[in-house]
């Protein structure tokens, strides 16, 4: 079981999208869902790693919880959905790494992305291909892989230390 620390940009139930800027130290409000969306759980990143969009690697914390913007959550690692996202005529790797919190007690049985009730994966996968298309990109959701593999994932794009 393999654990990070996963830094929280935007809370679950927000329709405003934070970002966070490492140069300034500080979270910018980068813009507004459409009426109707909101972030089904806390989004947010891996530090001290660096993605092919330029960006940390993307992470989604499932939990009972709603953090903030900056709140540095200690996380069990489930899985990845492997994705890839289109925006002129460029395409990337753009994976979602999926993590429940260490002291969740209502999702505490969770250890895989296998865990999860197929209906909600759908609806994550629906909210990401819709968020992006907000943005203009096109995201096409992959296969879901477990814990082991996602680590392996992840360790390869590290740009720092991993705690285990």
């Amino acid at each position: 079981m393999r654990t990070l620390d996963i830094m929280i940009e935007t809370p679950k139930g927000c329709i405003e999208k934070y970002d966070y800027d490492a140069e300034h130290r500080i979270f910018r409000f980068k813009k507004a869902l459409p009426l109707g969306m909101a972030f089904p759980y806390d989004f947010g990143f891996i530090p001290n790693t660096l993605g092919e969009d330029g960006d940390p690697l993307d992470a989604l914390v499932i939990s009972e919880f709603k953090f903030f913007p900056g709140c540095v959550v200690r996380c069990r690692l489930i899985g990845v959905m492997k994705a890839e996202q289109s925006e002129k005529k460029k395409t990337i790797g753009n994976d979602r790494f999926f993590f429940i919190p260490e002291l969740s007690v209502q999702y505490r049985h969770i250890r895989s992305v296998a865990d999860l009730p197929e209906k909600d994966i759908e609806q994550l996968k629906d909210f990401f291909v819709n968020y992006n298309k907000t943005e203009g990109k096109i995201f096409r959701p992959g296969n879901m892989l477990k814990p082991e593999k996602a680590y392996s994932l992840i360790k390869k794009q590290v740009n720092g230390i991993i705690a285990d």
